[in-house]
């Protein structure tokens, strides 16, 4: 939802009226990252509902293969994303954009009128094809590798970044 005046001075306030979830696969064992996603986590509750959901791992890898795991994390990645949802791939083949290009991104999706706006962090091996399939967009936070504790972080700060860049606040200096 975008609010505004009808002078060039006016605040624009931009918040959301869809839910924004972030669903991951195994819980944030870093202390240091945990402590700056609750960080960034709190500032987003000021534009609005996003939240973070956590499949746990799977149990007994050893005696899987790479595949099977990728397909048994997107059996429980799938039974949480519902069929009107609007799915986003954190994935390193996915689209690459500057903080202002994914915000403006970001904005579309938001005036879309979705309900329900799901980025995927996937497990230490991608997404089993059924992932893949099912995903509306894929979206590289760097073409460099990242392991996928920090990746969450850096999401949520962008994310955060995103809002302020759309509601002119100083966080982001360009």
């Amino acid at each position: 939802m975008i609010l505004h005046g009808s002078s060039r001075a006016a605040i624009l306030f931009v918040s959301i009226a869809m839910k924004i979830t972030l669903l991951v696969i195994g819980k944030t064992s870093n202390v240091a990252l945990a402590t700056g996603i609750d960080d960034y986590m709190s500032r987003l509750r000021h534009y609005g509902s996003v939240e973070i959901v956590t499949i746990g791992d799977l149990k007994n890898t050893r005696n899987m293969s790479v595949d099977e795991q990728k397909q048994a994390e997107g059996v429980k990645l799938l039974a949480t994303i519902n069929s009107g949802d609007r799915v986003v791939l954190l994935d390193e083949r996915g689209d690459e954009y500057s903080s202002v290009e994914f915000a403006a991104r970001f904005q579309r999706r938001m005036a879309s009128g979705c309900r329900r706006l799901v980025f995927v962090i996937g497990g230490p091996y991608g997404f089993s094809p059924d992932v893949y399939a099912r995903a509306d967009a894929q979206l590289s936070m760097s073409r460099m590798t990242f392991n996928h504790e920090m990746i969450r972080l850096i999401f949520i700060e962008q994310l955060y970044r995103a809002f302020t860049i759309l509601n002119h606040e100083p966080y982001h200096h360009e």
